[in-house]
Protein backbone atom coordinates (compact mmCIF):
# COMPACT_ATOMS: atom_id res chain seq x y z
CA UNK A 1 0.00 0.00 0.00
CA UNK A 2 2.99 2.72 -0.80
CA UNK A 3 1.32 5.87 -1.88
CA UNK A 4 3.41 7.88 -4.34
CA UNK A 5 3.24 10.62 -2.20
CA UNK A 6 5.43 11.71 0.48
CA UNK A 7 5.47 8.04 1.60
CA UNK A 8 2.13 8.03 3.04
CA UNK A 9 0.16 5.68 3.03
CA UNK A 10 -3.49 6.92 1.86
CA UNK A 11 -6.42 5.46 0.95
CA UNK A 12 -7.45 7.01 -2.25
CA UNK A 13 -10.26 9.29 -1.28
CA UNK A 14 -12.31 8.70 -4.70
CA UNK A 15 -14.83 6.52 -4.86
CA UNK A 16 -15.63 3.08 -5.78
CA UNK A 17 -16.61 1.86 -9.31
CA UNK A 18 -19.36 0.22 -7.92
CA UNK A 19 -22.48 0.99 -10.34
CA UNK A 20 -21.93 -1.08 -13.20
CA UNK A 21 -21.61 -4.69 -11.84
CA UNK A 22 -22.72 -7.93 -11.14
CA UNK A 23 -22.38 -9.88 -7.93
CA UNK A 24 -23.64 -12.88 -5.87
CA UNK A 25 -27.78 -14.04 -6.00
CA UNK A 26 -30.43 -13.39 -8.25
CA UNK A 27 -34.23 -12.60 -8.89
CA UNK A 28 -35.41 -16.12 -7.39
CA UNK A 29 -38.67 -15.69 -9.71
CA UNK A 30 -39.52 -13.75 -12.81
CA UNK A 31 -42.61 -13.16 -11.84
CA UNK A 32 -41.80 -11.32 -8.90
CA UNK A 33 -40.30 -8.85 -11.41
CA UNK A 34 -42.48 -8.23 -14.08
CA UNK A 35 -44.98 -10.64 -13.99
CA UNK A 36 -43.76 -11.85 -17.11
CA UNK A 37 -45.34 -14.58 -19.52
CA UNK A 38 -44.84 -17.86 -19.19
CA UNK A 39 -42.90 -17.78 -23.09
CA UNK A 40 -41.15 -14.86 -21.99
CA UNK A 41 -37.09 -14.61 -22.51
CA UNK A 42 -36.61 -15.26 -19.10
CA UNK A 43 -38.97 -18.10 -18.57
CA UNK A 44 -37.27 -19.87 -20.73
CA UNK A 45 -34.04 -19.05 -20.08
CA UNK A 46 -34.95 -20.64 -16.17
CA UNK A 47 -36.90 -23.44 -18.11
CA UNK A 48 -33.97 -24.53 -20.33
CA UNK A 49 -31.39 -25.24 -17.47
CA UNK A 50 -31.84 -26.74 -13.89
CA UNK A 51 -27.91 -25.71 -12.76
CA UNK A 52 -26.23 -22.50 -13.21
CA UNK A 53 -23.35 -24.28 -15.23
CA UNK A 54 -22.44 -21.66 -17.70
CA UNK A 55 -22.46 -22.62 -21.73
CA UNK A 56 -19.49 -21.62 -23.78
CA UNK A 57 -22.53 -20.83 -26.26
CA UNK A 58 -22.77 -17.63 -24.90
CA UNK A 59 -19.33 -16.79 -25.58
CA UNK A 60 -19.67 -18.31 -28.64
CA UNK A 61 -22.25 -15.78 -29.36
CA UNK A 62 -20.70 -12.75 -28.94
CA UNK A 63 -17.66 -13.88 -31.23
CA UNK A 64 -20.35 -14.82 -33.96
CA UNK A 65 -21.71 -11.37 -33.80
CA UNK A 66 -17.94 -9.69 -34.79
CA UNK A 67 -16.97 -8.72 -31.24
CA UNK A 68 -13.32 -8.94 -29.54
CA UNK A 69 -13.57 -12.11 -27.41
CA UNK A 70 -10.85 -13.22 -24.61
CA UNK A 71 -10.69 -17.06 -23.58
CA UNK A 72 -8.85 -18.42 -20.58
CA UNK A 73 -5.14 -19.01 -21.25
CA UNK A 74 -4.48 -15.82 -23.82
CA UNK A 75 -2.31 -13.26 -21.69
CA UNK A 76 -4.23 -10.31 -22.56
CA UNK A 77 -7.49 -12.17 -20.82
CA UNK A 78 -5.24 -12.76 -17.97
CA UNK A 79 -4.08 -8.77 -18.15
CA UNK A 80 -8.14 -8.17 -18.12
CA UNK A 81 -8.75 -10.13 -15.00
CA UNK A 82 -6.03 -8.56 -13.07
CA UNK A 83 -7.66 -4.97 -13.47
CA UNK A 84 -9.67 -4.82 -10.46
CA UNK A 85 -7.90 -3.02 -8.31
CA UNK A 86 -8.16 -5.39 -5.43
CA UNK A 87 -6.85 -8.70 -5.47
CA UNK A 88 -10.21 -9.69 -3.71
CA UNK A 89 -12.10 -8.58 -6.45
CA UNK A 90 -10.85 -10.85 -9.25
CA UNK A 91 -12.63 -13.88 -10.31
CA UNK A 92 -11.96 -15.08 -14.18
CA UNK A 93 -15.38 -14.90 -16.38
CA UNK A 94 -15.98 -17.78 -18.94
CA UNK A 95 -14.98 -14.81 -21.25
CA UNK A 96 -14.62 -11.05 -21.39
CA UNK A 97 -15.83 -8.86 -24.44
CA UNK A 98 -14.46 -5.90 -25.33
CA UNK A 99 -16.59 -3.54 -27.09
CA UNK A 100 -15.42 -0.09 -28.96
CA UNK A 101 -18.60 1.55 -29.17
CA UNK A 102 -21.69 1.56 -28.10
CA UNK A 103 -23.10 0.39 -31.32
CA UNK A 104 -20.90 -3.08 -30.05
CA UNK A 105 -22.08 -2.96 -26.24
CA UNK A 106 -25.75 -2.95 -28.44
CA UNK A 107 -24.48 -6.10 -30.44
CA UNK A 108 -23.39 -7.76 -27.16
CA UNK A 109 -26.09 -6.96 -25.46
CA UNK A 110 -28.71 -8.52 -28.35
CA UNK A 111 -26.34 -11.83 -28.84
CA UNK A 112 -26.32 -12.96 -25.06
CA UNK A 113 -30.23 -11.75 -24.71
CA UNK A 114 -31.16 -13.72 -27.48
CA UNK A 115 -28.92 -17.02 -26.41
CA UNK A 116 -30.78 -16.77 -22.88
CA UNK A 117 -33.62 -17.71 -24.65
CA UNK A 118 -31.92 -21.36 -24.72
CA UNK A 119 -29.05 -21.52 -22.76
CA UNK A 120 -28.65 -19.47 -19.37
CA UNK A 121 -26.22 -16.50 -19.94
CA UNK A 122 -25.18 -14.24 -17.39
CA UNK A 123 -23.06 -11.12 -17.39
CA UNK A 124 -21.47 -8.92 -15.91
CA UNK A 125 -20.12 -4.90 -17.05
CA UNK A 126 -17.45 -3.46 -15.83
CA UNK A 127 -16.33 0.06 -16.06
CA UNK A 128 -13.15 0.92 -13.76
CA UNK A 129 -13.20 -2.04 -11.38
CA UNK A 130 -12.96 -0.11 -8.79
CA UNK A 131 -15.38 -1.94 -5.85
CA UNK A 132 -13.61 -4.72 -3.41
CA UNK A 133 -15.81 -7.08 -3.68
CA UNK A 134 -16.12 -9.91 -5.75
CA UNK A 135 -18.67 -9.83 -8.05
CA UNK A 136 -19.36 -6.15 -8.63
CA UNK A 137 -18.14 -5.96 -11.91
CA UNK A 138 -17.06 -9.11 -12.90
CA UNK A 139 -18.30 -12.86 -12.62
CA UNK A 140 -17.28 -16.67 -12.64
CA UNK A 141 -19.02 -18.99 -15.06
CA UNK A 142 -20.57 -15.71 -17.27
CA UNK A 143 -19.32 -13.06 -19.84
CA UNK A 144 -17.97 -10.05 -18.42
CA UNK A 145 -18.56 -7.00 -20.77
CA UNK A 146 -15.31 -4.82 -20.50
CA UNK A 147 -16.04 -1.28 -21.09
CA UNK A 148 -11.84 -0.48 -20.86
CA UNK A 149 -11.60 -0.10 -24.65
CA UNK A 150 -14.00 2.60 -24.40
CA UNK A 151 -12.34 4.95 -22.48
CA UNK A 152 -11.75 8.44 -24.52
CA UNK A 153 -12.20 12.51 -23.45
CA UNK A 154 -13.95 14.72 -26.47
CA UNK A 155 -14.37 18.56 -25.14
CA UNK A 156 -17.07 20.72 -26.76
CA UNK A 157 -16.14 24.34 -26.28
CA UNK A 158 -19.79 25.05 -28.14
CA UNK A 159 -21.88 23.50 -25.41
CA UNK A 160 -19.55 23.78 -22.80
CA UNK A 161 -19.73 19.67 -22.11
CA UNK A 162 -17.06 16.70 -22.09
CA UNK A 163 -18.09 13.58 -23.87
CA UNK A 164 -16.58 10.95 -21.69
CA UNK A 165 -16.81 6.78 -22.34
CA UNK A 166 -17.31 5.02 -19.34
CA UNK A 167 -14.15 3.13 -19.72
CA UNK A 168 -12.30 6.26 -18.81
CA UNK A 169 -10.31 6.79 -15.82
CA UNK A 170 -10.17 10.48 -14.13
CA UNK A 171 -7.13 10.67 -14.52
CA UNK A 172 -7.51 10.48 -18.22
CA UNK A 173 -10.37 13.01 -18.25
CA UNK A 174 -8.82 15.57 -15.84
CA UNK A 175 -5.33 15.49 -18.07
CA UNK A 176 -7.14 15.89 -21.36
CA UNK A 177 -9.07 18.54 -20.01
CA UNK A 178 -6.75 20.73 -18.74
CA UNK A 179 -5.05 21.08 -22.10
CA UNK A 180 -8.09 23.13 -23.03
CA UNK A 181 -7.98 25.16 -19.60
CA UNK A 182 -11.53 23.60 -17.93
CA UNK A 183 -12.59 20.88 -15.92
CA UNK A 184 -15.33 19.02 -14.38
CA UNK A 185 -16.20 17.71 -11.11
CA UNK A 186 -15.34 14.24 -11.03
CA UNK A 187 -13.16 11.78 -8.61
CA UNK A 188 -10.68 12.21 -6.82
CA UNK A 189 -8.24 9.07 -7.51
CA UNK A 190 -6.88 8.54 -10.72
CA UNK A 191 -7.85 5.06 -11.62
CA UNK A 192 -11.25 5.23 -10.22
CA UNK A 193 -13.90 4.46 -13.35
CA UNK A 194 -15.87 7.24 -14.00
CA UNK A 195 -19.22 5.45 -15.68
CA UNK A 196 -19.12 3.29 -11.82
CA UNK A 197 -18.37 6.92 -9.90
CA UNK A 198 -21.15 8.63 -11.44
CA UNK A 199 -23.52 5.95 -11.40
CA UNK A 200 -23.74 5.50 -7.46
CA UNK A 201 -23.50 9.37 -6.61
CA UNK A 202 -20.06 10.53 -6.63
CA UNK A 203 -18.34 12.87 -4.12
CA UNK A 204 -15.80 15.55 -5.61
CA UNK A 205 -13.68 18.62 -4.68
CA UNK A 206 -16.48 20.84 -6.17
CA UNK A 207 -19.54 19.36 -4.40
CA UNK A 208 -19.75 22.53 -2.05
CA UNK A 209 -20.56 24.10 -5.39
CA UNK A 210 -22.09 21.74 -7.69
CA UNK A 211 -23.23 19.20 -5.76
CA UNK A 212 -22.36 15.29 -6.38
CA UNK A 213 -20.76 14.32 -9.26
CA UNK A 214 -24.06 12.86 -10.76
CA UNK A 215 -25.68 16.12 -10.39
CA UNK A 216 -23.00 17.26 -13.54
CA UNK A 217 -23.70 14.89 -16.37
CA UNK A 218 -25.77 16.66 -18.79
CA UNK A 219 -27.01 13.46 -20.59
CA UNK A 220 -26.19 9.94 -20.60
CA UNK A 221 -25.88 7.22 -23.64
CA UNK A 222 -27.35 4.05 -22.70
CA UNK A 223 -28.07 0.60 -24.23
CA UNK A 224 -31.44 -0.97 -22.83
CA UNK A 225 -32.22 -4.70 -22.62
CA UNK A 226 -33.40 -4.98 -26.01
CA UNK A 227 -29.99 -3.36 -27.70
CA UNK A 228 -31.18 -0.13 -28.19
CA UNK A 229 -29.14 2.93 -27.81
CA UNK A 230 -31.13 6.06 -26.23
CA UNK A 231 -30.67 9.04 -24.36
CA UNK A 232 -31.48 10.54 -20.76
CA UNK A 233 -31.55 14.06 -19.84
CA UNK A 234 -33.49 16.60 -18.28
CA UNK A 235 -35.80 16.75 -21.50
CA UNK A 236 -35.86 13.26 -23.32
CA UNK A 237 -36.36 10.04 -20.97
CA UNK A 238 -36.23 12.49 -18.01
CA UNK A 239 -37.25 9.92 -15.35
CA UNK A 240 -34.59 7.68 -16.13
CA UNK A 241 -31.96 10.51 -16.23
CA UNK A 242 -32.30 10.93 -12.88
CA UNK A 243 -32.48 7.44 -11.76
CA UNK A 244 -28.88 7.08 -13.23
CA UNK A 245 -27.68 9.73 -10.88
CA UNK A 246 -27.67 6.70 -7.96
CA UNK A 247 -29.78 4.17 -9.48
CA UNK A 248 -26.80 1.70 -10.31
CA UNK A 249 -26.79 -0.78 -12.73
CA UNK A 250 -30.68 -1.23 -12.80
CA UNK A 251 -31.19 0.28 -16.23
CA UNK A 252 -28.64 -0.52 -19.27
CA UNK A 253 -25.23 -0.21 -19.56
CA UNK A 254 -24.01 3.72 -19.91
CA UNK A 255 -21.76 3.92 -23.03
CA UNK A 256 -21.57 8.19 -22.79
CA UNK A 257 -21.48 10.52 -20.40
CA UNK A 258 -21.81 14.03 -20.97
CA UNK A 259 -20.66 16.34 -18.23
CA UNK A 260 -20.84 19.99 -17.61
CA UNK A 261 -17.29 21.49 -18.28
CA UNK A 262 -16.06 25.05 -16.35
CA UNK A 263 -13.21 27.60 -16.57
CA UNK A 264 -10.56 25.62 -14.42
CA UNK A 265 -7.65 27.83 -13.15
CA UNK A 266 -5.70 25.85 -10.59
CA UNK A 267 -6.40 24.82 -7.11
CA UNK A 268 -4.58 24.32 -3.44
CA UNK A 269 -4.26 21.21 -2.64
CA UNK A 270 -1.93 18.55 -0.91
CA UNK A 271 -1.70 16.23 2.20
CA UNK A 272 -0.99 16.95 5.25
CA UNK A 273 -0.02 14.55 8.34
CA UNK A 274 -0.17 14.74 12.24
CA UNK A 275 0.67 12.36 14.99
CA UNK A 276 -2.28 10.57 16.59
CA UNK A 277 -1.53 12.77 19.57
CA UNK A 278 -3.70 15.55 18.04
CA UNK A 279 -6.32 13.80 17.64
CA UNK A 280 -8.85 16.01 19.96
CA UNK A 281 -8.39 19.10 17.90
CA UNK A 282 -8.70 17.62 14.78
CA UNK A 283 -12.11 15.87 15.52
CA UNK A 284 -13.76 19.50 16.69
CA UNK A 285 -11.91 21.03 13.00
CA UNK A 286 -13.82 18.39 10.61
CA UNK A 287 -16.85 19.58 12.82
CA UNK A 288 -16.46 23.15 12.66
CA UNK A 289 -15.52 23.03 8.90
CA UNK A 290 -18.34 20.71 8.18
CA UNK A 291 -21.13 23.76 9.68
CA UNK A 292 -18.92 26.17 7.77
CA UNK A 293 -18.90 25.10 4.21
CA UNK A 294 -22.11 26.68 2.88
CA UNK A 295 -20.38 29.93 3.42
CA UNK A 296 -17.12 29.08 1.79
CA UNK A 297 -17.87 26.20 -1.11
CA UNK A 298 -14.62 25.91 -2.27
CA UNK A 299 -12.98 23.86 0.29
CA UNK A 300 -12.82 20.45 1.26
CA UNK A 301 -11.49 18.00 3.95
CA UNK A 302 -10.91 14.27 4.03
CA UNK A 303 -9.82 13.29 7.49
CA UNK A 304 -8.05 9.76 8.07
CA UNK A 305 -6.82 7.87 10.89
CA UNK A 306 -4.58 5.38 9.94
CA UNK A 307 -2.78 2.05 11.55
CA UNK A 308 -0.22 0.30 9.35
CA UNK A 309 1.63 -2.56 10.26
CA UNK A 310 4.57 -0.38 8.28
CA UNK A 311 4.51 2.05 10.46
CA UNK A 312 3.21 0.54 13.94
CA UNK A 313 1.80 3.59 14.60
CA UNK A 314 -1.79 5.34 14.16
CA UNK A 315 -0.91 8.90 12.06
CA UNK A 316 -3.94 11.34 10.79
CA UNK A 317 -3.49 11.99 6.99
CA UNK A 318 -6.02 15.11 5.81
CA UNK A 319 -6.39 16.43 2.28
CA UNK A 320 -7.13 19.44 1.81
CA UNK A 321 -8.13 21.15 -0.96
CA UNK A 322 -9.22 24.41 -2.25
CA UNK A 323 -10.95 25.40 -5.88
CA UNK A 324 -8.83 28.22 -5.71
CA UNK A 325 -5.10 28.84 -6.35
CA UNK A 326 -5.27 30.51 -2.96
CA UNK A 327 -2.69 29.50 -0.75
CA UNK A 328 -3.80 28.77 2.78
CA UNK A 329 -7.51 30.36 2.64
CA UNK A 330 -9.00 31.08 5.92
CA UNK A 331 -11.03 28.19 5.84
CA UNK A 332 -8.38 26.09 6.86
CA UNK A 333 -7.34 28.30 9.75
CA UNK A 334 -8.41 25.70 12.46
CA UNK A 335 -6.20 23.55 10.95
CA UNK A 336 -3.34 25.40 10.67
CA UNK A 337 -3.50 26.45 14.22
CA UNK A 338 -2.96 22.41 15.44
CA UNK A 339 0.72 22.28 15.65
CA UNK A 340 2.89 19.26 14.85
CA UNK A 341 2.30 17.96 11.55
CA UNK A 342 4.64 15.75 10.25
CA UNK A 343 4.48 16.40 6.93
CA UNK A 344 2.77 18.82 4.14
CA UNK A 345 2.56 18.56 0.73
CA UNK A 346 0.00 21.35 -0.10
CA UNK A 347 0.72 23.37 -3.09
CA UNK A 348 -0.89 25.24 -5.88
CA UNK A 349 -1.60 22.53 -8.51
CA UNK A 350 -4.23 20.74 -10.58
CA UNK A 351 -6.70 18.02 -10.75
CA UNK A 352 -4.76 15.58 -12.76
CA UNK A 353 -1.90 16.02 -9.91
CA UNK A 354 -3.81 16.04 -7.42
CA UNK A 355 -5.36 12.78 -8.17
CA UNK A 356 -2.47 10.85 -9.31
CA UNK A 357 -1.45 11.91 -5.31
CA UNK A 358 -4.51 10.52 -3.64
CA UNK A 359 -4.27 7.40 -5.87
CA UNK A 360 -3.47 4.41 -3.46
CA UNK A 361 -1.03 1.27 -5.12
CA UNK A 362 -3.11 -1.80 -6.33
CA UNK A 363 -2.12 -5.29 -4.95
CA UNK A 364 -3.60 -5.90 -1.63
CA UNK A 365 -6.87 -7.58 -0.67
CA UNK A 366 -9.13 -4.69 0.46
CA UNK A 367 -13.05 -4.16 1.84
CA UNK A 368 -14.62 -0.96 2.19
CA UNK A 369 -17.94 -0.27 4.45
CA UNK A 370 -19.86 3.14 5.02
CA UNK A 371 -21.71 4.83 7.34
CA UNK A 372 -23.77 8.19 7.65
CA UNK A 373 -24.44 10.08 10.70
CA UNK A 374 -25.12 13.77 11.83
CA UNK A 375 -21.76 16.68 12.35
CA UNK A 376 -21.74 16.16 15.71
CA UNK A 377 -17.89 15.60 17.55
CA UNK A 378 -19.04 12.39 20.25
CA UNK A 379 -19.69 9.88 17.49
CA UNK A 380 -16.34 11.17 15.34
CA UNK A 381 -14.59 10.61 18.80
CA UNK A 382 -16.52 7.44 19.13
CA UNK A 383 -15.60 6.28 15.94
CA UNK A 384 -11.52 6.88 16.35
CA UNK A 385 -12.09 4.70 19.79
CA UNK A 386 -13.64 1.72 18.09
CA UNK A 387 -10.45 2.10 15.50
CA UNK A 388 -8.07 2.01 18.60
CA UNK A 389 -9.58 -0.93 20.13
CA UNK A 390 -9.70 -2.45 16.18
CA UNK A 391 -5.45 -1.73 17.17
CA UNK A 392 -5.47 -3.78 19.33
CA UNK A 393 -7.53 -6.35 18.24
CA UNK A 394 -5.84 -6.92 15.24
CA UNK A 395 -2.35 -7.69 16.40
CA UNK A 396 -2.85 -10.86 15.82
CA UNK A 397 -3.17 -11.04 12.08
CA UNK A 398 -0.12 -11.14 10.22
CA UNK A 399 2.06 -9.62 7.75
CA UNK A 400 1.60 -6.28 5.74
CA UNK A 401 -1.71 -4.64 6.65
CA UNK A 402 -3.61 -1.08 7.02
CA UNK A 403 -6.51 -0.08 8.58
CA UNK A 404 -8.12 3.58 7.80
CA UNK A 405 -11.45 5.23 9.48
CA UNK A 406 -12.28 8.40 7.00
CA UNK A 407 -14.56 11.37 7.78
CA UNK A 408 -15.84 13.45 5.04
CA UNK A 409 -18.32 16.37 5.07
CA UNK A 410 -21.62 15.96 3.61
CA UNK A 411 -23.68 19.47 4.39
CA UNK A 412 -27.25 19.96 3.41
CA UNK A 413 -25.85 22.66 1.03
CA UNK A 414 -24.72 19.70 -1.48
CA UNK A 415 -28.07 18.68 -1.66
CA UNK A 416 -29.28 22.19 -2.81
CA UNK A 417 -27.17 22.07 -6.03
CA UNK A 418 -28.77 18.53 -6.64
CA UNK A 419 -31.92 20.01 -6.54
CA UNK A 420 -31.15 22.76 -8.78
CA UNK A 421 -29.83 20.40 -11.12
CA UNK A 422 -32.78 18.29 -11.78
CA UNK A 423 -32.63 16.08 -9.04
CA UNK A 424 -31.17 12.75 -8.47
CA UNK A 425 -32.35 9.42 -6.30
CA UNK A 426 -30.09 9.86 -3.34
CA UNK A 427 -32.40 11.26 -1.12
CA UNK A 428 -29.62 13.39 0.70
CA UNK A 429 -32.50 16.57 -0.05
CA UNK A 430 -34.17 14.83 2.55
CA UNK A 431 -32.36 16.13 5.75
CA UNK A 432 -31.71 19.47 7.10
CA UNK A 433 -28.44 18.85 9.16
CA UNK A 434 -25.08 18.61 8.03
CA UNK A 435 -23.91 15.01 7.73
CA UNK A 436 -20.44 13.11 7.99
CA UNK A 437 -19.71 10.18 4.97
CA UNK A 438 -17.55 7.12 7.43
CA UNK A 439 -16.05 4.62 6.16
CA UNK A 440 -13.71 1.82 7.40
CA UNK A 441 -11.18 0.86 5.03
CA UNK A 442 -8.91 -2.55 5.61
CA UNK A 443 -6.31 -3.63 3.11
CA UNK A 444 -4.31 -7.03 3.44
CA UNK A 445 -2.35 -9.92 2.10
CA UNK A 446 -3.72 -13.54 1.87
CA UNK A 447 -7.28 -15.03 1.02
CA UNK A 448 -6.85 -16.62 4.58
CA UNK A 449 -8.01 -13.18 6.70
CA UNK A 450 -11.02 -12.28 4.12
CA UNK A 451 -13.27 -13.45 6.18
CA UNK A 452 -12.01 -12.49 9.86
CA UNK A 453 -10.89 -8.95 8.59
CA UNK A 454 -14.47 -8.45 6.45
CA UNK A 455 -16.36 -9.43 10.01
CA UNK A 456 -14.10 -6.69 12.19
CA UNK A 457 -15.01 -4.08 9.42
CA UNK A 458 -18.35 -4.98 10.14
CA UNK A 459 -18.87 -5.02 13.91
CA UNK A 460 -16.72 -1.35 13.78
CA UNK A 461 -19.75 0.06 11.97
CA UNK A 462 -22.60 -2.00 13.25
CA UNK A 463 -20.94 -0.65 16.74
CA UNK A 464 -20.60 3.36 15.49
CA UNK A 465 -24.40 3.31 14.25
CA UNK A 466 -25.60 2.01 17.80
CA UNK A 467 -23.81 4.55 19.24
CA UNK A 468 -24.97 7.46 17.01
CA UNK A 469 -28.42 5.81 17.35
CA UNK A 470 -28.22 5.91 21.10
CA UNK A 471 -27.81 9.30 21.21
CA UNK A 472 -30.07 10.83 18.23
CA UNK A 473 -27.49 11.34 15.79
CA UNK A 474 -27.52 8.77 13.39
CA UNK A 475 -28.48 8.73 10.08
CA UNK A 476 -30.16 6.12 7.22
CA UNK A 477 -27.50 7.29 4.02
CA UNK A 478 -26.04 4.34 3.09
CA UNK A 479 -23.04 5.52 -0.06
CA UNK A 480 -23.53 3.79 -2.90
CA UNK A 481 -20.20 3.65 -4.00
CA UNK A 482 -18.41 2.86 -0.64
CA UNK A 483 -20.80 0.17 0.21
CA UNK A 484 -20.35 -3.39 1.02
CA UNK A 485 -22.05 -5.82 -1.01
CA UNK A 486 -24.55 -6.58 2.40
CA UNK A 487 -25.56 -3.20 2.40
CA UNK A 488 -28.69 -1.70 1.30
CA UNK A 489 -27.69 1.83 -0.14
CA UNK A 490 -31.03 1.43 -2.39
CA UNK A 491 -33.48 1.00 0.04
CA UNK A 492 -31.25 4.07 2.35
CA UNK A 493 -32.74 6.37 -0.79
CA UNK A 494 -36.08 6.48 0.88
CA UNK A 495 -39.21 5.16 -0.36
CA UNK A 496 -40.29 8.06 -3.07
CA UNK A 497 -37.19 7.54 -4.62
CA UNK A 498 -37.29 4.00 -4.05
CA UNK A 499 -40.57 3.99 -6.18
CA UNK A 500 -38.58 6.42 -8.96
CA UNK A 501 -35.49 3.47 -9.66
CA UNK A 502 -38.14 0.80 -9.51
CA UNK A 503 -40.59 2.24 -12.04
CA UNK A 504 -37.60 3.47 -14.22
CA UNK A 505 -36.30 -0.29 -14.04
CA UNK A 506 -39.31 -1.41 -15.33
CA UNK A 507 -40.10 1.38 -18.03
CA UNK A 508 -36.82 0.99 -19.75
CA UNK A 509 -35.59 -2.73 -19.18
CA UNK A 510 -39.56 -4.48 -18.86
CA UNK A 511 -38.15 -8.06 -19.69
CA UNK A 512 -35.98 -7.93 -16.68
CA UNK A 513 -32.24 -7.99 -18.08
CA UNK A 514 -30.27 -6.07 -15.62
CA UNK A 515 -32.51 -7.71 -13.21
CA UNK A 516 -31.90 -11.53 -13.97
CA UNK A 517 -29.04 -11.93 -16.42
CA UNK A 518 -26.89 -9.58 -14.24
CA UNK A 519 -28.07 -11.00 -11.76
CA UNK A 520 -26.03 -9.53 -8.66
CA UNK A 521 -25.39 -6.33 -7.04
CA UNK A 522 -27.70 -3.44 -5.42
CA UNK A 523 -31.19 -4.94 -7.66
CA UNK A 524 -33.98 -3.10 -7.17
CA UNK A 525 -35.74 -5.92 -7.49
CA UNK A 526 -34.51 -7.01 -4.37
CA UNK A 527 -35.68 -4.13 -2.89
CA UNK A 528 -39.36 -4.65 -0.98
CA UNK A 529 -41.49 -2.32 -0.23
CA UNK A 530 -41.80 -1.68 3.75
Amino acid sequence: MRLKTAAVLLYTVAATDNSQFCADGAVTSVMEWAAAPSDSLFASAYATSSSNSFTPLCCNALAEADLAVLYPGEATYKARVKLHWSRAAQLTPSCFVEPHSAVEVARAVTALVNTNKTHQCHFAVRSGGHTTWAGAANIEDGVTIDLSMMNSTTYYAKNNTAAVLPGARWKSVYSYLDAYGVAVAGGRASTVGVAGLVLGGGNSFYAGQKGMVCDNVVQFEVVTGNGEIIYANNETNSDLFQALKGGSNNFGIVTRLDLATFEDGKLWGGVVTYPNSTTPHQLQALVNFNDRIEKDPYGSVIGIWQYSTLTNATIIINAYEYTKPVKKPAAFDEFYAILGNTSDSMRITNMTDITIELEQAAGYRDTFITLTFENDVRVLQKAIDLHNILVSKLSSVSGDWTMQNMFQPIPAVFAKHSVENGGNVLGLDRYKKNLFLFQIYLAWNGAKQDDFLQRTGDWLISELDTYAQSIGKANPYIYLDYAYKTQKPLESYGKENVKKIRAAAKKYDPEGVFQTMVPGGFKISKVRDK
